[in-house]
């Protein structure tokens, strides 16, 4: 009997130092991809610089994004992003559009929203409301539409209207992309399981809710659907 728990015991114990390797060796291997060392740029099967510049009656012109700028969105992994600003001649409205792909590291994205952003570059929050849009297609967009000033002497007001989209799914909560899964890699390299936001800027509201009425089909269709499926813009 006392042979037997002895025996027992020993081969517990050699289990439990395998587990231990196997782990440590695990551990080894998947650690650089969690820290996001070496982690590779995952890219959309239709680019967002592929959104036509002629949509709805709005132009579009790309907006250059300092190379700092750049740099920081790629070390926050941003995957793609596309800057570019509408004008509705025939409406006299102006906006800026920003969309931004986060598939690597999808969580990510948080440091890219915009009351992280227009606060760090002397923009005063005012308020953030819940508004929804219907696009041109019917579908329905909740939206979060926030309100930004600089102060005097040089007092400007801009309104930035703002979503989320999760893995094709529509959202306007943070909650929905936080958890411990979406903090870590994207290891697969699935382009489907990502976190995209979409902002469109201007002083006036109207405009905003104007050209996201307008253009978010357009966009939308570039971003996988909850099924993985990518429609592609109009024209591709």
């Amino acid at each position: 009997m006392v042979f037997e728990d002895t025996r027992q015991t020993i081969l517990a114990t050699i289990a439990a130092i395998l587990v231990l390797v196997a782990g440590g060796l695990a551990y080894r291997r998947l650690a650089p991809a969690w820290k996001g060392t070496g982690q590779q740029v995952i890219r959309l099967p239709v680019p967002l610089s592929s959104l036509p510049a002629e949509l709805s009656g709005w132009s579009g012109q790309d907006v250059n994004i300092p190379q700092i700028t750049q740099e920081y969105m790629r070390q926050n992994f941003a995957d793609e992003f596309i800057s570019r600003r509408y004008i509705n001649r025939q409406k006299g409205m102006v906006v800026d559009l920003y969309t931004v792909y986060c598939a690597s590291r999808p969580a990510e994205i948080l440091g890219h929203r915009p009351g992280v952003c227009y606060p760090a570059h002397g923009w005063i929050h005012d308020r953030t409301d819940p508004i929804e849009v219907v696009t041109a297609s019917g579908r329905r967009i909740p939206c979060q539409l926030h309100r930004f000033h600089t102060p005097l002497p040089n007092y400007q007001e801009i309104v930035v209207l703002s979503f989320y989209v999760v893995n094709g799914q529509l959202t306007t909560h943070e909650q929905s992309f936080t958890g411990l899964i979406d903090r870590g890699p994207n290891i697969d390299g699935d382009p489907a399981r990502y976190v995209a936001q979409v902002q469109i800027s201007s002083g006036l509201e109207s405009a905003v809710r104007q050209a996201a009425a307008d253009l978010m089909d357009a966009i939308l269709g570039l971003l996988p659907d909850k099924y993985g499926q990518v429609k592609g813009s109009p024209g591709s």
